[in-house]
């Protein structure tokens, strides 16, 4: 299965949620509320850590939370490029959490691409940002956290 994968609400602005849903034969989103970026952010200054860092590794533990119970049926992973440039580290920071579950994952697998605004992520992705569909998860803080040790 090839999947797409959109972001609406940027992980960085911690007044508003952020979504991460993808789409193909399925759809699947995941909420990130304010409050958990927050606590996320938090957390992650008291560990004596830059905040920079941290929106980019956030981005990559959501993206994994995202696919992790579909990773059997994935043969590609087009990501819409949220942060551009650093598309190698959270490529790097995905096949981290991807390899403790499926060893033999390839990199090659997962490729940043645009998606686009008629595809079905962008637009699954909107909804749930605009409470018009709900999530098919909600993501706490401890869940994020646990990925970035």
């Amino acid at each position: 299965m090839r999947i797409e994968i959109d972001q609406s609400g940027k992980i960085e602005h911690t007044q508003s949620n952020t979504v991460l849903a993808f789409s193909n034969d399925e759809e699947f989103a995941l909420l990130i509320l304010a409050v958990e970026k927050r606590a996320c952010l938090k957390e992650w200054r008291g560990r004596g850590k830059n905040a920079k860092m941290l929106y980019q590794r956030l981005f990559a533990a959501a993206l994994f939370l995202l696919i992790k119970n579909h990773l059997n049926q994935i043969s590609l992973v087009e990501i819409d490029p949220e942060y551009p440039g650093r598309e190698t580290e959270i490529r790097g920071w995905l096949i981290q959490h991807i390899r403790k579950l499926v060893p033999t994952f390839s990199p090659e697998r997962i490729i940043f691409r645009r998606v686009g605004k008629r595809s079905r992520a962008h637009q699954k992705a909107l909804a749930v940002f605009r409470n018009e569909e709900q999530a098919n998860r909600k993501v706490r803080a401890r869940d994020l956290l646990a990925l970035l040790k």
